[in-house]
C-alpha cells in the first residue's frame, strides 16, 4: 500500500486527498496533516444569530469549473446560491465619493462608449486618452510587463488608477506596477495581439459570447456562487467524505521539517512537532509556498529557495452587522472598491447582505471591510482593536454609519495573499525544473497559478495526479540528484 502524506488542510490539500481516494487504482494510505485546529485554511464561516459571516473568501467563480464540479460530486450543488440579481451595482471610490462602476465592462475592459462618456471616474482628457487604444498598434515582442504598465500603455494612466487598479487590487491585494501580466491576466495581452487593441478585443469577445450563449449556473445566472450556509459547507462535506473513505485526517499536526531518505522504501520522512515522524512514499505540500520552502530546506535546498522567494501580503476582513434602520443610506449594490491613490487603509467594502441576502436576517445589514494590500502593511495596526477602528472609520467616512455595530468579527490573515510579481512565470519554470527530480513530490495551493477557490481545487487535483502517477511507476531518484 502506497503511503501518501498531504501537508496542509486547506481546500487545496483536502481536494488533493479527495481526488486521490476517488481515483485510486492501487491501494493508498492517505494522511492529511493540518497545523491548526480547523480544516479549510482561509475558508472559515461563522453562523451566529441568523448571520452567515465569511472570514476569508465569500464566493467562487463558475467560469473556472473545478469548484462547481466538486460541489456536484459532493452532492451539495442544490445548495448553491448566486449573487442577488435584483441589485447589481458596484461602486468605486474617488475623492471620497462613490461612483457607480460603468456598464459594459468585459473582463475589466470598457466596451460601452456611452457609459464611459457619462462616468465621473475619469476626466475628459482621460477619456480621450482611452480612445487612443483604437489607434495604437500592438506591441511587438513576447516579454512580460506589469499590469500597470500594460494598461497605462493601452488606455492611459488615468484609466488604470481610477478604474482598472481598484478592480485588480480587489482580487490580488497587490501593486499593479509590480504584478506580472503574464501570471495574472494573460488574456489581456492575447486580446491586444489578436485584435490590435484592448477595447477591440473585448468587443470581439463580447460578440462571440452573445453569439454562442453563456452557460448559466444551476438555479442561477450568476457567475459567482456560494453554499447557503457559507463556503465552510464545502469543507465540512469534504471532511466527512474523506473520513468515511478511510483518509487519516489529523488536526494540530504541525510539520517542522521534511527529510529525504533516498531509499526504495518510503523515501520521505515527515518530522512533526509533537508526534513521532511519519514515513511516506509520496508527498503533497499544500501549504503556503514559503512554508513549503522552509520544510524542504534540508531535503531540497534549491527548490526551497525558489519557494521562499514568492512574496505574500497580509490581509484582514472585518464584518459588522447593523439594523437597516441605523443606516443613513440604502445598500443598493454589492459594495465598493478603493483605488490605491485614495490613500485609504481599507481596500474594499462588500455589502454582504445585499450581495447575498440569505446571509443576514430580514431588517438587518451585514457589511465586510477588507484591509491590507502590497506596500501598505506597515501603516496598518494588525491588532483586533486597530482593525476594527479602521473598518468603522471607513464606514463612517464613506457611508455615514455612526451607529454601534450589533456584532463584529475580525479575521486576520498573516502572509495570506501571494504576489505574482514580475518574474513569477520564470520562477514557476525553475520550480517545475526542480520538481522534475522529485517524482514523489507535488505542490498545491494559491502560491503558483491562481488564487481563487477553483484554482486551489484544481491545483490539488493536479498534485494528486502527479503523485498517483508516481505510485504506479515508483521511480525514485538518488539523493544526489535532488541537490
Amino acid at each position: 500500500m502506497t503511503k501518501i502524506i498531504i501537508v496542509g488542510g486547506g481546500i487545496a490539500g483536502l481536494s488533493a486527498a479527495y481526488h486521490l481516494q476517488k481515483n485510486a487504482r492501487t491501494p493508498l494510505a492517505i494522511t492529511v496533516l493540518e497545523a491548526g485546529d480547523a480544516w479549510g485554511g482561509k475558508i472559515t464561516t461563522e453562523r451566529v444569530d441568523g448571520f452567515v459571516i465569511e472570514g476569508g473568501p465569500d464566493t467562487f467563480i463558475v467560469t473556472k469549473p473545478w469548484a462547481l464540479q466538486l460541489c456536484r460530486e459532493l452532492g451539495i450543488a442544490d445548495r448553491l446560491r448566486g449573487t442577488n440579481p435584483q441589485t447589481k451595482k458596484t461602486y468605486i471610490l474617488k475623492n471620497g465619493k462613490l461612483h457607480e462602476l460603468p456598464g459594459g465592462l468585459t473582463m475589466m475592459i470598457p466596451t460601452d462608449v456611452g457609459a464611459m462618456l457619462r462616468t465621473g471616474l475619469l476626466s475628459w482628457p482621460q477619456k480621450a486618452r482611452m480612445g487612443l487604444d483604437f489607434l495604437l498598434p500592438a506591441k511587438n515582442g513576447q516579454g512580460d510587463e506589469s499590469i500597470g504598465g500594460f494598461v497605462t500603455r493601452r488606455l492611459g494612466r488615468g484609466a488604470y488608477e481610477n478604474l482598472i487598479e481598484p478592480l485588480m487590487s480587489g482580487i490580488y491585494a497587490g501593486d499593479g506596477d509590480k504584478l506580472s501580466l503574464q501570471a495574472t491576466f494573460p488574456y489581456l495581452r492575447d486580446l491586444e495581439i489578436k485584435h490590435g487593441g484592448l477595447v477591440k478585443g473585448a468587443l470581439a469577445l463580447r460578440r462571440s459570447r452573445m453569439k454562442n450563449g453563456k452557460a448559466a449556473a444551476p438555479g442561477s445566472r450568476s457567475i459567482f456562487l456560494t453554499p447557503l450556509n457559507g463556503l465552510a459547507e464545502m469543507v465540512e462535506t469534504l471532511v466527512r467524505t474523506l473520513g468515511k473513505n478511510g483518509v487519516d485526517l489529523r488536526l494540530n499536526s504541525r510539520v517542522k521539517r521534511i527529510a529525504y531518505g533516498g531509499s526504495q522504501v518510503s523515501p520521505w520522512r515527515v518530522h512533526l512537532e509533537n508526534a513521532p515522524p511519519l514515513e511516506a512514499d509520496a508527498l503533497i505540500l499544500a501549504a503556503p509556498a514559503y512554508v513549503s520552502g522552509d520544510l524542504l530546506a534540508e531535503a531540497a535546498p534549491s527548490l526551497a529557495r525558489e519557494l521562499r522567494a514568492i512574496e505574500y501580503v497580509s490581509t484582514a476582513t472585518i464584518s459588522l452587522a447593523y439594523r437597516q434602520a441605523d443606516l443613513p443610506r440604502p445598500l443598493d449594490g454589492y459594495g465598493y472598491v478603493i483605488p490605491r491613490r485614495e490613500g485609504r487603509r481599507a481596500l474594499a467594502c462588500t455589502w454582504t447582505s445585499t450581495k447575498f441576502p440569505h446571509r443576514a436576517p430580514d431588517g438587518y445589514a451585514l457589511l465586510r471591510v477588507f484591509v491590507g494590500r502590497a506596500g501598505q502593511e506597515r501603516a496598518i495596526p494588525w491588532d483586533e482593536a486597530g482593525l476594527l477602528e479602521i473598518a468603522r472609520r471607513e464606514l463612517r467616512h464613506t457611508l455615514g454609519i455612526t451607529a454601534e455595530p450589533l456584532l463584529a468579527r475580525v479575521f486576520r490573515w498573516e502572509k495570506a495573499m501571494p504576489q505574482y510579481n514580475l518574474g513569477h512565470p520564470e520562477r514557476l519554470a525553475r520550480i517545475e525544473s526542480a520538481l522534475a527530480n522529485f517524482p514523489a513530490l507535488a505542490l498545491a495551493g494559491n502560491g503558483y497559478r491562481g488564487i481563487g477557490i477553483p484554482d486551489c481545487i484544481h491545483s490539488g487535483e493536479l498534485a494528486a495526479e502527479r503523485v498517483a502517477n508516481y505510485a504506479r511507476n515508483s521511480v525514485i531518484p538518488s539523493r544526489e540528484t535532488l541537490r
